[in-house]
């Protein structure tokens, strides 16, 4: 019997780069690794603050998240995630860069979801920060330029925590805030027949906003999933007999 070597460590098909941040993740968020079914990596990019990555288009940071990147494939992992979806400007370089499959962006599910729509009803974005999500943004991420969106913005607890990096969450009133965002947005545009929640800090409320607006909900944690199940596809042993 005999073993292979060559990676740093085996037995995560998935490598995630993490803002470099200090606020609270919660089980849901895809920095929190109890959000998972499956072991992950986790590699931090110095200096990629929220501010910096949503605010400021991650400027001069490329070069970063590709060494974090092939650090993590040199450790092993398959395919490589983001833990902001404002990423989605950094796809293609990034795909190139690391040699190995990369999904930056929860909003990169918006045309395959808008496939499986009846004819007449589009996909809706609910985001941290909408007056910084711009086309460009939704273009690199594959989506419609002029796809409806709604952020949780405006002075609240949610974006206060995240954007300004601080330490302490009120979960309560994030939940509220995104489930108030994601029903201003349906509210505002009734042809919507499902949402993504760009901010991957939105997904312990996905469950929530689904309620409030009886719309499928996606979210980066919806995608990674599905990203996983092709990097290590579950086996099916056969029966001994048909």
């Amino acid at each position: 019997m005999g073993a292979d070597g060559g990676a740093t460590a085996k037995g995560a098909s998935l490598g995630i780069l993490m803002l470099d941040t200090r606020f609270p993740r919660i089980p849901g968020d895809i920095g929190n690794p109890a959000s998972w079914p499956f072991p992950v990596r986790y590699r931090v990019v110095p200096g990629a603050s929220p501010e910096r990555v949503v605010r400021r288009r991650a400027a001069g940071l490329l070069d970063d998240f590709i060494a974090a990147g092939r650090g993590l494939v040199a450790e092993g992992v398959d395919g490589i995630a983001t833990t902001c979806g404002f990423l989605s400007l950094f796809q293609t370089r990034l795909a190139a860069a690391l040699a190995v499959p990369v999904a930056t962006s929860a909003l990169m599910q918006v045309p395959a979801i808008a496939a499986t729509l009846p004819p007449g009803q589009r996909v809706g974005v609910v985001t941290i920060a909408a007056e910084s999500l711009t086309s460009e943004h939704l273009t690199a991420a594959g989506a419609p330029p002029d796809t409806p969106v709604a952020g949780t913005e405006a002075g609240g607890e949610f974006a206060r925590t995240v954007l300004g990096d601080e330490p302490g969450l009120d979960v309560a009133a994030a939940r509220r805030e995104t489930v108030a965002a994601a029903r201003a947005l349906a509210a505002a545009h009734t042809e919507l027949g499902a949402l993504v929640l760009e901010c991957t800090n939105m997904d312990p409320y996905a469950a929530d906003v689904a309620a409030a607006t009886d719309l499928p909900v996606f979210s980066m944690r919806s995608f990674v999933l599905w990203f996983q199940a092709a990097l290590d596809p579950r086996r099916f042993d056969p029966p001994d007999r048909a």
